[in-house]
């Protein structure tokens, strides 16, 4: 009987954790584990045929970089029966499945917010399975913390987690970029490498276009706003700017009405990685899916990093793209915040750049993360075998 894993994710601002968490349900279907994945963010339809069951939480969202106040599809405040009604299915799950693993995508790192159903989580497939085993699942970069969650985090992994899988490569940026890693914690993680999906054939698209790029989510209009300004001057480069369905359609309809004739906006297209494998050059944030992006096109880049409020994940990851050769960071806020002047010269430089061939960083997660997770259970087991007798 193939071991059974439970996957619990709730997205909040864009769709990047969510499907970071498919591409961990796909690869754990193709390594021999029977999943579900259970997704707590705004609803989506999932495709058929997936390796992995698809279980729908009652959503939730936030309102931009407000985390604090959990809001439903309309808006509102969440209240007492959305918790509870979350809580149940996500414990019903775990009475129903009996799962070997239970896998919690950024918490305890983050999603504080909802603590209790991730606890919940783990307590009830304790209950119900014995020797089932809990997992972390992070990103390669978070948010740098205050120290009295770190101090928490690190104390809910060392009390319920078997270990934490670290889905990036610690020679091209290390977790502890980000969050101090003491040798305890340093002792659960497990690096699996970047985590993507099935990569197809690429046929590049070669139209010497400046594409530019920034996720599902509206994070992404103060970056679209400048490039637009910046591109006005430059009429004989061709733009191309892909809006993510995070961007309001009123929104997406100033961009368009404000961009001159050599500058298309138009919503994200299934072709993109073709595009940008022929782009003259590349300009996007620095999400986590950018790094697997530029390092498979090949092409210059120029990343600017959603750096707003307390966000650090991306400045982190940019820099360590700018210091790998693989993009050159330029900020949006700080001392000298960016103009439209400052990008224009730095897209007038970058597209003098040859491509940005030779970085090498690990983007087999896919291929590897089974076998840790089946590694971590058999080892949690035999431990427990081993304290019966």
């Amino acid at each position: 009987m193939s071991p059974r894993v439970l996957i619990s994710v709730t997205h909040l601002l864009g769709s990047g954790h969510l499907v970071r968490a498919m591409h961990l349900a796909r690869a754990l279907g193709a390594g021999g584990f029977e999943v579900t994945l259970a997704s707590g963010g705004t609803a989506i339809r999932a495709a058929s045929g997936e390796a992995f069951s698809f279980v729908q939480l009652p959503p939730i969202k936030t309102e931009g970089l407000d985390f604090r106040n959990l809001l439903d599809e309309q808006g509102r405040p969440i209240d007492d029966a959305r918790r509870a009604g979350r809580m149940r299915m996500l414990t019903d799950l775990a009475k129903s499945l009996r799962p070997d693993v239970v896998i919690t995508e950024h918490f305890p790192f983050g999603r504080r917010q909802l603590v209790d159903e991730f606890l919940g989580l783990i307590a009830a497939a304790k209950a119900a399975n014995p020797d089932s085993i809990a997992l972390s699942s992070i990103r390669d970069v978070l948010v740098t913390p205050r120290q009295d969650r770190i101090i928490e985090a690190e104390r809910r992994i060392a009390e319920r987690f078997a270990g934490v899988l670290v889905h990036g490569d610690a020679g091209f940026l290390p977790l502890d970029a980000s969050w101090p890693v003491g040798p305890e914690l340093a002792g659960a993680l497990h690096y699996t490498g970047y985590l993507t999906g099935p990569e197809e054939a690429l046929s590049p698209v070669e139209n010497g276009e400046i594409i530019v790029s920034g996720g599902g989510s509206a994070a992404s209009l103060p970056l679209f706003e400048i490039v637009i300004a910046a591109a006005i001057p430059r009429p004989d480069s061709r733009w191309r700017i892909l809006a993510g369905h995070g961007i309001a359609e009123a929104e997406f309809a100033r961009l368009q009405g404000s961009a001159p004739s050599h500058v298309v906006v138009e919503r994200v297209r299934p072709d993109f990685p073709a595009l940008l494998a022929g782009c003259a050059l590349s300009i996007s944030q620095a999400g986590y899916n950018t790094v697997l992006d530029l390092v498979r096109a090949g092409r210059p880049a120029i990343v600017v990093p959603f750096d707003a409020g307390a966000e650090t994940e991306q400045t982190i990851r940019a820099a360590a793209m700018d210091r790998a050769g693989l993009a050159r960071c330029l900020l949006l806020s700080g001392e000298e915040p960016l103009t439209p002047e400052a990008l224009g010269a730095a897209v007038d430089a970058s597209l003098q750049r040859n491509r940005t061939g030779g970085v090498t960083i690990d983007r087999d997660g896919a291929g590897k993360v089974a076998g840790i997770v089946m590694r971590l259970l058999a080892e949690r087991q035999a431990d427990r075998a081993e304290k019966r007798l």
